[in-house]
């Protein structure tokens, strides 16, 4: 079955960078496009980027547009997300996810 694992949260102030990985097995990674989404405290879900199935084509919500890159290593079944500039306003969990299923989430919280 489909199984995304989310890690490389954490807290950091404001400025500062971290990088978001996504563990995928159970379907043919190679083959799926793949997203970031994030929940925000007390907020819906939004979503963040999104990147085709061999990694050429990336799109960005316009908050992260120039801030966050997505990218994809399909040899190693791993989606990653890396995160400059962060803000206090990118405080959420961020989850990788597959047409409707998502992993449990890494937090990110960044202070000022």
């Amino acid at each position: 079955q489909v199984q995304l694992v989310e890690s490389g949260g954490g807290s950091v102030q404001a400025g500062g960078s971290l990088r978001l990985s996504c563990a995928a097995s159970g379907f043919t990674f190679s083959s799926s496009p793949m997203s970031w989404i994030r929940q925000a405290p007390g907020k819906g879900l939004e979503w963040v980027s999104q990147i085709s199935a061999s990694g050429d084509t990336r799109y960005y919500a316009d908050s992260v547009k120039g801030r966050f890159t997505i990218s994809r290593d399909n040899a190693k079944n791993t989606l990653y997300l890396q995160l400059n500039s962060l803000k206090t306003e990118d405080t959420a969990t961020y989850y990788c996810q597959k047409d409707t299923r998502k992993g449990q989430g890494t937090q990110v919280t960044v202070s000022s």
